[in-house]
């Protein structure tokens, strides 16, 4: 177990039920080369929504996720928690949002399960015995317990999948946003990734190629095409329309 550092310990406001947590209005956001990756994007997610964000390679789902806990900041209004996305309110943005990236290798850089999932909570400045209880929950949490000292990188995909996960569950976070989580996984991980993304009682919103999983987890999707929201609703509405689907380069579940 690694040394514990102390600082002070910060925890992110409680998220009220019932009420708009993300909020955006007219995002608009350009790569350094020009690109134009989301236009006049608006839309709003209450308290414990499971949405599904879905469309073609490029449509801009990662870009518009990574503005989320403010890798990212464009052109328009962005609030989490009713606070602006500005650089006085990062840090509590980031303990609200807790961002799950496609690669899991790109969340894993400890030598063990136990560092890696330790490592939010020592940077949130809390006492060793409350990180230990934090690993221990988002381990049993994802489905992991007594993997606490095995090596991250000698994981299958699946598993570092989960440990991923776990690495953000540890903060706390009140809400989730993965990014493409059943990539790569088998059938059995990834029934096992659905029933925990099922279970998990936090605001979701989940980029997925996976229709099938959209259509099963998901009471509401989005669409984008092109940097933009070309559809915002029902699942069982709209990931019925062909001929929607067919325009924007995806195929009926």
């Amino acid at each position: 177990m690694p040394p514990i550092v102390h600082k002070t310990p910060t925890e992110p406001p409680s998220l009220a039920e019932n009420k708009t947590v993300i909020n955006i209005k007219d995002l608009g956001f350009s790569y350094p080369d020009g690109h134009i990756a989301l236009k006049d994007i608006s839309l709003s997610i209450k308290t414990g929504e499971k949405i599904a964000l879905v469309g073609p390679n490029g449509a801009g789902k990662s870009t518009l996720m990574l503005h989320l806990n403010g890798i990212f900041s464009g052109e328009g209004e962005l609030e989490i928690g009713l606070l602006p996305l500005n650089k006085e309110n990062l840090p509590v943005i980031r303990s609200l949002v807790g961002l799950v990236f496609q690669n899991p290798d790109d969340q894993l850089f400890s030598p063990t399960v136990f560092e890696d999932v330790a490592f939010g909570p020592l940077h949130m400045g809390l006492a060793e015995e409350e990180v230990i209880a934090r690993v221990e929950e988002a381990l049993a949490l994802v489905d992991m317990r007594g993997f606490d000292d095995r090596l991250s990188h000698h994981l299958s995909t699946g598993q570092k999948k989960r440990i991923a996960i776990a690495t953000v569950l540890s903060m706390r976070p009140q809400i989730l946003v993965l990014d493409e989580p059943s990539a790569g996984l088998d059938p059995r991980a990834r029934r096992g990734l659905i029933n925990l993304l099922r279970e998990l009682p936090l605001t979701m919103l989940v980029s997925t190629h996976d229709l099938r999983m959209a259509k099963e987890l998901f009471p509401r999707v989005i669409i984008m095409d092109e940097g933009k929201i070309v559809a915002d609703g029902k699942t069982s509405i709209l990931l019925k329309d062909e001929a929607l689907l067919e325009k924007h380069g995806l195929e009926k579940p």
